[in-house]
Parts: C-alpha cells; structure tokens; sequence
C-alpha cells in the first residue's frame, strides 16, 4: 500500500491555490489603486474643483504634485517587501496624485475620448494580463525587447518636444501602446514567478504591493497613449 499517492497532488494543487490568492490579492490592490485615482480625478474636477484650481495655481504645488508620484513609486518598490502596510499606504497616496494629475490631463480632452481611452486601456490589461499568467512561454526575452524599445522611445520622445511633430507623437503613441501591452503580459507571468521564488522570504502583501504598482504603471501608460491617440484624432476639447 502506497501511503504517499496522493500528496504531489494535494501539494500541488495547495501550491496552486495559494499562488492564486497571491495574483488576486496583487490585482486586487492595482484594481482598487485605479480606482483611486479615478475617483480622485472626477472629484478635483467637479466636487472640489475651486480647490482643485487653486491648488494648480500655485507653481510650488503643481511641481510637488508633478513629482510625487515618481518619488512614491522608487520608495515603493525599495520598500514594499520591508514595510508592507506603509508602502500599501504609499501606494494609495501616489494615486490620489496621479488622479490629480490625471484631472489636470482631463481638462483638454473630452468625456468621450476619456471614456474610451479608459475602456481601451482596461480592455489591453485584462487581455495581456490572462495571456502572461496563463501561458506557458517564457516571455522574458521579450520583456527585455520591451524595456530597451521603452527606452528609445523615451529618448526618441524627449527629441520630439522640441520638434514639436504631431505625426511622430501619434505613432510613438500606437508604439507605446504596444510596448506596454507586451510589459503588462510580461509583468503578470513575473508575478507568479517572483512569488514562487521569494514567498518564503517576504509577506505576502509586500510582494502583492510591489507588483500592483508596476501593474498599476502599466496599466496608467497605455491609458495615457490611447488618450493620446483618441485625442489626436480629433476629439480634443
């Protein structure tokens, strides 16, 4: 008689089961970090609006604001695992200021385009985010691709301020969208990975919370290149 038969499944399935209420509680906390950012948006531009213009009036604040939510995102990730619960906090108020950045963005686009921008955001996410957790592809080759293409076109982008062509930053938006689109299918399949591999040296919440913000800047890119490109096509304020 056998007595071990049945433990590789019982564990693997266990293994399954807690690797998946870590991916929940990571898309959880992005989920909800969108959210507040999204709420905090609307509210500057309509409850608080008087608050929220006068808040951007002053040049002191809008460039604290401007800077913020990068300065959160570095001690974020250099503390998530550390500090769980202040960078979970942290986290948060980094998307209030990204929804009062978002709201000052919002002013020069209108309802619609936001909307749609938004809906084609969400719709890439979940799309590349099932693809990166369920397939069985290593796509680390292509993160990297992906991460040197995001560095030329940051480059490239820098260049075009000061040439100022309209048609350079409508394609560079298409190629945004699609090098995102590869990071936020790369970041989900890391999600399982980095659990797998760190889990036993780190909180669950600290590796859950140090995922949701890179997802959370993914996802917050391709909203702003579709923004971009819905907004260039002729439906600006």
């Amino acid at each position: 008689m056998n007595n071990f038969s049945s433990s590789p499944e019982r564990r693997q399935v266990q293994d399954v089961t807690v690797v998946n209420r870590f991916l929940a509680k990571t898309y959880g906390i992005m989920a909800l970090a969108v959210l507040v950012s999204a709420l905090t948006a609307f509210s500057a531009t309509t409850v608080f609006k008087a608050a929220f213009v006068s808040l951007f009036s002053n040049p002191a604040s809008s460039l604290i604001l401007l800077f913020l939510p990068f300065v959160l995102s570095l001690v974020i990730t250099f503390r998530a695992t550390r500090n769980p619960s202040a960078s979970f906090i942290m986290l948060m108020i980094m998307s209030v200021a990204y929804g009062l950045v978002f709201a000052v963005i919002a002013t020069a686009y209108t309802g619609a385009t936001i909307a749609t921008a938004f809906v084609s955001a969400a719709a890439v996410f979940i799309t590349m985010a099932v693809l990166g957790t369920s397939t069985k592809r290593d796509l680390t080759n292509m993160g990297s691709y992906a991460i040197a293409a995001l560095i030329g076109l940051i480059v490239a982008s820098v260049v075009n301020i000061f040439l100022k062509n309209p048609m350079v930053t409508y394609i560079f938006s298409y190629i945004g969208v699609i090098i995102f689109a590869i990071l936020i299918a790369w970041n989900a399949q890391q999600m399982k990975n980095i659990y797998a591999r760190f889990a036993n040296e780190n909180t669950e919440l600290g590796l859950a919370v140090a995922g949701a913000l890179q997802l959370y800047l993914d996802f917050v890119n391709v909203f702003l290149y579709f923004l971009q490109i819905f907004g260039m096509g002729g439906d600006r304020r």
